[in-house]
């Protein structure tokens, strides 16, 4: 009897940590079914911020596009803007020149000439017997474009030899000026144009005496 009451006694408490052990997988089971339902949420909100971002990329690119766009759109008005202030300007480059001792005889509009791979244009130019004046016309004026027609100026005789005996002068001229371009361009020694109701004027004082190249 006494083995009998040990070996149930052994039973027992083989039940009772059996017991234990099934509530403690019970638990790690619950707690793996949260673990599982966090990461399911985790991932529906990572799932959701994938779409948004795909959404802010479609939009972005959408947005760089009709910057593009735009840039393109208003290159072409400059470029437009730029013919028409050319069209407008060529008639008076006979009419205020002369007033500074500079009789033009020839107008040329849009010349181009080619130096190996290299090419060379320039707007306006006008001639006498012993000068050309190179004049670059922009829709709007900035200082970085009257450094490039500096060095037009430099080069010019490279690209067109028939004047490498003239003397070179150069001008500018813009509808709207930044920067003070034409301040910039004056004592660099380059003439600026203006309007003056419909006709065309030189901005210039009296004393400026233009750089030759």
């Amino acid at each position: 009897d006494k083995k009998i009451a040990a070996v149930s006694a052994q039973m027992a408490e083989t039940d009772k940590k059996m017991a234990e052990t099934d509530k403690k997988i019970a638990a790690v089971s619950a707690q793996m079914a949260e673990t599982d339902k966090k990461i399911a949420a985790v991932s529906a909100q990572m799932a959701e911020t994938d779409k948004k971002l795909a959404a802010l990329i479609e939009q972005v690119a959408q947005t760089n596009k009709n910057a593009e766009e735009a840039k393109d759109r208003a290159s072409k008005l400059s470029d437009r803007w730029g013919s028409f202030l050319e069209y407008y300007l060529a008639p008076g480059i006979p009419i205020v020149f002369p007033q500074r001792g500079y009789p033009i005889r020839e107008v040329y509009r849009r010349c181009k000439a080619k130096k190996g791979g290299d090419t060379m244009e320039v707007d306006i130019m006008g001639v006498n017997e012993e000068y050309v004046i190179l004049i670059e016309v922009k829709s709007t004026l900035e200082v970085e474009n009257v450094n490039e027609h500096i060095k037009r100026l430099e080069k010019f005789k490279e690209f067109f030899p028939l004047y490498k005996n003239f003397k070179i002068i150069g001008a500018v001229a813009g509808i709207e000026v930044r920067e003070n371009a034409d301040r910039y361009a004056y004592h660099k020694g380059l003439f600026v144009l203006g309007q003056t109701g419909e006709n065309i004027k030189i901005l210039n004082d009296e004393k400026f005496r233009p750089k030759i190249w």
